[in-house]
């Protein structure tokens, strides 16, 4: 039980670690000290509901309809694609991570969620994958998903509350900048795999 239990842990943390838009975003919220326990929530829960969704046998529909994971791969890639120029303005701008625009709750909170909701990477890999892994277990299938839901509990902390530690070293403004262009980067090739 406890090895089925350690391998959701790992296999939910080789799926997370994978530097995404959803990282990028709870890295970014870190290091700016902006709503981070809301943007953890958020990813946690979203992923906590996914894996159980998954594991409950959706992985199985959601792989049988693949015209509606096309049509949300389209918005997804259009919404990237918006969050990615002002990422890439961001970068263009001088400034320290302190001296950048607050953005309000409610804005924080429609990007985490459109990140979270609007990726059909996320159904493919946490409903499908890990469904179909958790499935292969048989009667410890739920084992398994609390393994790979632990996994997506401590990593969302940790990245989320870790960068808010270290934002005042990585405050300066070039690693700012940095951040910001890697966000954009990571947000076009994921809008760009989504479409192709």
């Amino acid at each position: 039980m406890i090895s089925t239990w350690f391998s959701g842990l790992l296999t939910g943390l080789s799926l997370i670690l994978v530097i995404g838009v959803q990282n990028a975003l709870v890295l970014r919220q870190g290091l700016r000290r902006e709503h981070v326990g809301l943007v953890v929530a958020v990813c946690a829960v979203g992923d906590l509901l996914l894996i159980g969704a998954g594991t409950a046998g959706m992985g199985a529909i959601a792989a049988s309809h693949p015209v509606a994971l096309r049509v949300l791969s389209w918005v997804g890639a259009g919404y990237l694609l918006w969050s990615a120029t002002g990422a890439f303005r961001a970068a263009a701008q001088p400034g320290a991570l302190e001296s950048q625009e607050t953005r309000s709750r409610s804005s924080v909170l429609s990007t985490v969620l459109a990140v979270t909701w609007l990726n059909p990477h996320v159904y493919l890999d946490t409903v499908v994958m890990l469904g179909s892994i958790a499935a292969s277990h048989g009667p410890l299938k739920w084992t398994f998903a609390f393994g790979a839901m632990t996994a997506s509990l401590l990593w969302f902390g940790s990245l989320g509350f870790g960068a808010r530690a270290l934002s005042g070293p990585l405050g300066r403004p070039s690693v700012w900048r940095a951040v910001d262009l890697l966000t954009g980067l990571v947000m076009v090739s994921v809008a760009v795999s989504l479409v192709i």
